[in-house]
């Protein structure tokens, strides 16, 4: 992103592209350099250095499943949230032939893992807000839904599903871990440290106790069978640490973004050839997409990133924003020219006010480029 914005942009690079990462919190940073001096040992080990990063795993296990409700017992600290899906998705399939079923605009973790499985998954469609029907998995003997969609914002009906007794389920809860309490009706569920302001580097895989769920992947001895490699003891307090911050301020920083979330919409609506996805209330509270008909995505990156403003377009699962996006496709709603703008805890009504104020503009002088 560029340092200086043209006259008339924000007096600095305003980010908002929380749904690929969020910023480091605050708490995170300062339990990441304290937790750096006594995490680095083998928590297996006897001697005391050892006996204090066993300390501290077990601490921040404790402290992430009291955030989400759960067992201590019950939370794994994997290198990655792709890692927690790939694990927990695969963890549950009961045999070989076990068919995996999961939404259309799940994330493309869970579709790469559900296609590796070598038996051909049950693609549920969705309608064009994103969501799934709760029947919509005939068939499956295994069943993957996100808690949220991580491009358009949608919450997805977890706790209504309408499955044979026995189906297991899993939850990519990623895009929302954190920032709203988890949803009802899973067994497995996964997260990512860096999506609500923890390090990078720090998944989380929650198995409720008493689910039929093995580890997929060769065994290890570490700490804790379900994972494999050795733990980043400090990154895992780190992600504990900001969770725990999100948690307690998630109330009222979920609200005032919902707001400014709500006017981007508006204003996103008021451009012409310009349609808002996503549903409009049963949403994450941070992000908004929007596609803008004769206007290519990565020229609307640029030309914002010009003016100060950082975010994102194409699929979310890519690096390039040229990729059509597989969620929007799915929907079946414009997929040229998306924007997707997603708030971090500190984003203010000035950050939202200069890019309302130039977006417009933007999308108008690229069309004219154009010749539209």
């Amino acid at each position: 992103m560029t340092s200086a914005a043209p006259p008339g942009g924000p007096r600095g690079p305003v980010y908002l592209d929380s749904a690929s990462s969020e910023p480091l919190h605050p708490t995170a940073r300062e339990t990441l350099l304290a937790a750096l001096d006594r995490g680095y040992a083998d928590p297996r080990r006897l001697h005391g250095p050892a006996r204090d990063a066993r300390l501290l795993l077990d601490n921040a296990r404790a402290v992430v499943a009291e955030c989400l409700g759960v067992r201590p017992d019950e939370v794994t600290f994997t290198s990655s949230g792709t890692e927690a899906v790939h694990r927990g998705l695969l963890g549950l399939r009961r045999g070989p032939a076990a068919r995996i079923g999961y939404a259309a605009v799940e994330h493309s973790a869970v579709v790469h893992a559900a296609r590796w499985a070598g038996t051909e998954p049950i693609e549920a469609p969705v309608d064009r807000l994103g969501r799934v029907d709760p029947e919509g998995f005939p068939g499956a003997d295994v069943v993957a839904l996100q808690s949220a969609n991580h491009e358009v914002g949608t919450l997805q009906p977890v706790g209504e599903l309408r499955l044979p007794a026995g189906v297991p389920v899993f939850v990519d809860a990623c895009a929302s871990m954190g920032r709203l309490p988890l949803p009802t009706g899973w067994d497995v569920l996964a997260g990512s440290a860096h999506k609500w302001g923890g390090p990078a580097g720090v998944g989380v895989l929650v198995v409720r106790k008493g689910t039929r769920w093995l580890n997929p992947f060769p065994g290890d001895d570490r700490v804790d069978e379900r994972a494999s490699g050795f733990e980043n003891v400090p990154a895992a307090l780190a992600a504990a640490a900001a969770l725990r911050a999100v948690v307690s301020e998630r109330d009222e920083v979920g609200a005032r973004q919902f707001a400014l979330v709500d006017r981007i919409r508006a204003a996103a609506t008021a451009i012409p050839d310009v349609e808002v996805v996503g549903d409009p209330v049963d949403r994450l509270p941070h992000l908004v997409t929007f596609s803008c008909l004769y206007v290519d995505g990565e020229a609307l990156v640029t030309e914002l990133d010009r003016r100060g403003y950082g975010v994102a377009s194409g699929s979310a699962c890519t690096a390039s924003t040229l990729t059509p996006s597989r969620v929007l496709q799915a929907m079946g709603v414009l997929t040229h020219g998306n924007l997707r703008i997603s708030l971090t805890r500190d984003t203010t009504e000035e950050d939202v006010d200069g890019l309302l104020a130039v977006l417009p503009g933007v999308v108008r002088d690229i069309r004219a480029e154009a010749g539209l």
